[in-house]
């Protein structure tokens, strides 16, 4: 089972922008409550397209500086980036499917 790795100004060169395969970057905070309503999704996710998507979660409250220079106006947000350029975001809590839909569909265009 793939858990969601914890991705912090310190290693997001390294886990996002270097990754061979895309990634879902989770941009969330402890105190929002919609963050938390999705989690249990994106762990999902997470377990069910493990090895063709990397998935991580990023703080905004202990990484200001990656939330500033993404946009990130409203959490939850989630980016999704291949080869380090994000290619589709989703904002707000969102059903489980909605998240699957824009993840298939970054896959299909790497395909």
């Amino acid at each position: 089972m793939s858990a969601p790795i914890e991705i912090t100004s310190e290693n997001f060169d390294k886990e996002v922008l270097q990754s061979e395969i895309p990634v879902l970057v989770d941009f969330w905070a402890d105190w929002c409550q919609p963050c938390k309503m999705i989690a249990p999704s994106v762990a999902q996710v997470a377990d069910e397209y493990d090895g063709r998507i990397k998935v991580g979660k990023l703080d905004v409250d202990q990484n200001g500086d990656l939330s500033m220079s993404y946009n990130i106006r409203g959490i939850p947000a989630l980016l999704i980036f291949h080869k380090g350029k994000p290619v589709d975001q989703i904002v707000g809590a969102v059903p489980k499917s909605i998240i699957q839909k824009k993840l298939d569909e970054a896959l299909s265009e790497i395909d």
